[in-house]
Order: structure tokens, then C-alpha cells, then sequence
């Protein structure tokens, strides 16, 4: 890092008891966010998909099978904000919907090829701004990333979280 960027880094540690607002914390984050989804950003363009349609795509590739219901509730979205992206990735191919076996009003959903193709390209995308950082960061850098990430998450909702990120481990860790 830069000296003068590392002053800034100490100064802002210095001051980490004060009252005021987390200004650097809350920038740092809406920054960091911005250069995280502009990479994919970028790539969805070409689809003349937004983020919506990532979100959706992104989690019906990692987890095969989640209902709508499911899909609704990891994206806290309504019914209709859904819809109009669920239906663009259905016509586009890059999803489908399958009835329940058990239950045949039940919509299953499933990334096609070109689906898992798209959310694999994706996920490279951000994977290597991750690696990138964490190359040069202290060991342990990971797992704290983890910890403050999993903090962020209101705490009612982090069991739920960690069991979908992590779904073979029945704790809070990877």
C-alpha cells in the first residue's frame, strides 16, 4: 500500500472509538462494492443483463433445484422484481423450470449450459479481484474476511446464510 494511503489507514484506526459515524467504513464499502459488481457488470452488459440478473443466476447455478420460494427469500425481492428477471433468464436459456416430484405446482430451477457457463465466468471474475487481494494479505486474512463479512449479516439471518454458503458444514465456518 502506499504511504500516504497507510497514513490514512492508521489515522482512521486511531480514531475507530469516536461517536461519530463510520464514514470511512460505510465509503470504503459502497467503493470496494462498486469495483466488486462492476467487473460482472461489465460482462452482463454484452447480455443486456443488470444485477438482478446475476443474483438470480449466481444463486440458481450454486444451489440446483431452489424453488422460487427459496430464490425469494435468500434475495429478500417481491414476487413481481423476480419475475421480470426469472422470465428473461428463462427465455434467454440461461435457466429452466422443472415441476416437484413431489409437488408439481412447485417450480424447481435449474442453470442450463449456457447458464452455469455464464455464472462460472462470473464467478472467475470476482474470484481473481479476491485472490489479488489476498495474495499480498497477512495469513488468517481469509478467515477474518469471513468473520467481519459474517458480522455484517443481520444475526438473525447468519445461521441461514453460512448453512447456504457452506451447505456441508453445520457451523458458522468453511
Amino acid at each position: 500500500m502506499e504511504a500516504a494511503v497507510q497514513g490514512k489507514v492508521r489515522a482512521a484506526q486511531a480514531s475507530d472509538q469516536d461517536s461519530e459515524a463510520m464514514f470511512d467504513l460505510i465509503e470504503l464499502f459502497f467503493f470496494a462494492y462498486r469495483d466488486f459488481v462492476g467487473d460482472a457488470d461489465r460482462l452482463l452488459e454484452a447480455w443486456k443483463f443488470g444485477r438482478a440478473h446475476h443474483r438470480v443466476l449466481h444463486f440458481v447455478n450454486r444451489h440446483p433445484g431452489l424453488t422460487i420460494a427459496e430464490l425469494l427469500d435468500i434475495l429478500k425481492i417481491t414476487k413481481q422484481s423476480l419475475n421480470r428477471v426469472l422470465k428473461e433468464l428463462l427465455e434467454q436459456n440461461f435457466v429452466e423450470s422443472r415441476a416437484g416430484v413431489a409437488d408439481r405446482r412447485q417450480r424447481h430451477l435449474f442453470a442450463t449450459g449456457k447458464g452455469r457457463k455464464l455464472a462460472q465466468e462470473l464467478a472467475q471474475l470476482q474470484s481473481r479481484r479476491f485472490a489479488r487481494v489476498l495474495e499480498g494479505a497477512p495469513d488468517g486474512a481469509r478467515r477474518q474476511a469471513i468473520d467481519f463479512l459474517l458480522a455484517m449479516i443481520d444475526p438473525a439471518d447468519q445461521e441461514k446464510v453460512a448453512s447456504l454458503v457452506w451447505p456441508q458444514q453445520p457451523r458458522l465456518s468453511p
